[in-house]
């Protein structure tokens, strides 16, 4: 694999430190802010829907410069965001900061996913892809819990400060190991647009925003769900954030291998398995070693969609897959603003700090539904592709070819 996922991961690890590390913080900053723990959610519903509404837009804006260098502006924007959060004197002001954060995120993936794609093999795609994810897994097993701990002894603002030094790290290796490769030409944004009218397309990024939902559902309230049901010790959350981002890491791996030989397959499993830990965590996380298994397997089983999908879409957005890649980055938070909301509300609404964890489930499984779909559809195309007749020989054509080479 080249060296230049290297650079692609160090930048994930940056920007997966910052959507996750609020998680395990929210109790602190809504005290610090004076805000509830539900109104403090917002702070994960408003980056969702920053990523939502700026990948496409920072896709767009970039498709005039050259692939590495809107990744490094992204960087720096990233950068700005998370220094923002770290000095906010008001939570009006961190939520701003949160939300100029997260314009860098949807791009970076989607444009990063095609970066990777492009540096390997066909064959090799889905790999290189969960290679570049897995900064943002990583950053769940290490980031997340360092993160977390730091905000608890020594303040949330220090974290912030300390993912905006990452974000620097990741624009340098960005700068030192990506190579400067040109935007393929005759591609504009009216050919990346098209993509859009795929069937395929669009039922990947539906699977996308139910399936990571149901993740986001359980995960957002998952401090107050550990240690207000669990009955962990608050200072137990850094070291659980670290079983969800090693769930993560082997799901991403694991989903990245199977993708490139058995993609939906892969999506059933993963989807299916999901809402049933769900379900069961709803009923189940006063019992403390099923809660450590069930963050494990959030984690595992929700990532193992991240490539495969990501695939599907890069798969089917045919030659111009650049911002149909960011949509679908921009799709997973869509899920995850969903189902932050939705969990605040049951919240509210007196159905008890595991009430997410049913939303999740029924997010989840109702993402089967356009797998089953996109599958039947796939499989009809297939067997239609199988049973065409071969178009005969145009031996006109074939002659002028070959007095006229450079035509081709």
């Amino acid at each position: 694999m080249p060296l230049a996922l290297l650079a692609l991961a160090i930048g994930a690890f940056g920007i997966g430190t910052t959507e996750f590390v609020i998680m395990g913080l929210l109790p602190q900053v809504g005290s610090d802010l004076g805000v509830s723990i539900p109104t403090a959610g917002y702070l994960v519903t408003g980056y969702a829907l920053g990523v939502m509404i700026g990948a496409p837009i920072m896709t767009a804006l970039g498709t005039r410069i050259s692939r590495k260098n809107m990744l490094m502006l992204l960087m720096g924007l990233f950068v700005l965001g998370n220094a923002v959060s770290a000095l906010a004197p008001t939570f009006a002001v961190m939520l701003i900061g949160r939300v100029v954060a997260s314009l860098a995120h949807g791009a970076f993936f989607g444009i990063g996913s095609v970066v990777a794609a492009e540096l390997v093999a066909p064959q090799k795609k889905a790999a290189a892809i969960s290679l570049m994810f897995t900064g943002l897994t990583v950053a769940n097993v290490v980031g997340v819990p360092l993160g977390t701990f730091v905000g608890h002894t020594a303040g949330w603002r220090a974290t912030f400060l300390v993912v905006a030094a990452l974000g620097v790290v990741g624009l340098v290796g960005v700068a030192k190991l990506v190579p400067d490769v040109p935007r393929p030409e005759g591609v504009r944004l009216r050919h990346e647009i098209a993509a859009f009218k795929n069937v395929q397309v669009v039922l990947a990024m539906t699977m996308t925003v139910l399936g990571f939902g149901g993740v986001f559902a359980a995960i957002t309230y998952i401090a107050p769900i550990l240690t207000d049901v669990g009955g962990f010790a608050e200072s137990s959350v850094p070291w659980l954030m670290a079983v969800f981002g090693t769930g993560m890491m082997v799901g991403n791996l694991v989903g990245g291998h199977f993708a490139d030989r058995n993609l939906m397959p892969m999506l059933y499993t993963a989807l299916a398995g999901l809402a049933v830990v769900l379900g069961l965590f709803t009923f189940l996380a006063s019992d403390k070693t099923v809660s450590v298994a069930a963050v494990f397997l959030i984690g595992a089983l929700g990532f193992a969609t991240v490539p495969p999908l990501q695939k599907h879409v890069l798969d089917h957005a045919h030659g111009a897959p650049t911002l149909a890649s960011a949509a679908n980055i921009g799709a997973f938070n869509l899920g995850n603003a969903l189902a932050a909301w939705l969990g605040g509300m049951v919240i509210s609404a007196g159905f008890g700090y595991t009430a997410p964890n049913a939303v999740g489930a029924l997010l989840a499984a109702s993402a089967l539904l356009p797998a089953v779909l996109s599958h039947r559809l796939q499989r009809k195309d297939d067997h239609a592709n199988a049973t065409r007749p071969s178009a005969e020989p145009d031996l006109h054509s074939t002659s002028r070819t070959a007095v006229d080479p450079v035509r081709l």
